[in-house]
């Protein structure tokens, strides 16, 4: 993406989340390593507390640095980075290179159902005025179908609301969702990553393949 930051983190960048269990200096020092190689501000980066639902919070100078049962982000405010932390759900960053608006978001399975991609850009169409088509959308590395085993009710659930392409015996693409979510409220451009977390990666944290893990970080800033 030109003009602006957009990374995602390995497990060298260390755990960036306060929520499992890790000292909360040892995350302090790794967020602040974060910024140094980057070179952004480590005091203006703006996380969430993240719920696995599908509100969206829109980030300006005031807003509080860690925002409470969130799970995407959107500011069109120099400076300001946005993170979202997963290890095995997919991290989704967008940015309308014509306006000047970026999001980061936390797209687990239960977001994903609840359309969470399609809720961002609605509400960047509401308040910043964005064509979806200017729109760049990255899919950072996740747990993918070929891994993704959920139970049959969920397969179901899958099937009756976004269609058996998107099954394969018991496992469910969870990219494939939100790529033609995307598509279908017009962004075209769309990088999906193709690293599975659980699978192919020996760089990012998975919680499939151990429950007590790090999060890694996919970070956004104009």
């Amino acid at each position: 993406m030109k003009d602006i930051l957009s990374i995602f983190t390995d497990i060298h960048d260390g755990n960036l989340a306060y929520h499992v269990g890790d000292e909360k200096t040892n995350v302090d020092k790794n967020r602040e390593a974060l910024a140094l190689k980057y070179n952004y501000d480590y005091k203006e980066l703006v996380s969430m507390n993240q719920t696995h639902g599908n509100n969206v919070e829109i980030i300006t100078k005031d807003s509080k640095k860690i925002i409470d049962d969130c799970d995407a982000l959107i500011t069109n405010v120099k400076d300001i980075p946005l993170m979202v932390m997963v290890a095995d759900c997919i991290p989704i960053l967008l940015h309308d290179e014509k306006k000047g608006v970026i999001a980061a978001i936390h797209a687990g399975r239960n977001s994903t159902f609840l359309r969470i991609v399609e809720v961002v850009i609605n509400k960047m169409k509401e308040n910043f005025g964005t064509n979806p088509l200017d729109i760049k959308a990255i899919l950072g590395p996740s747990i993918q179908k070929c891994c993704y085993e959920v139970s049959s009710e969920l397969v179901n659930i899958v099937k009756t609301s976004f269609g058996s392409q998107f099954v394969k015996g018991r496992n469910i693409d969870l990219q494939g969702i939100n790529k033609a979510i995307l598509e279908e409220n017009k962004v075209e451009k769309i990088d999906v990553s193709t690293i599975c977390t659980k699978c192919t990666s020996k760089v990012h944290y998975s919680y499939r393949k151990n429950p007590k893990t790090g999060r890694f970080a996919g970070v956004i800033k104009l």
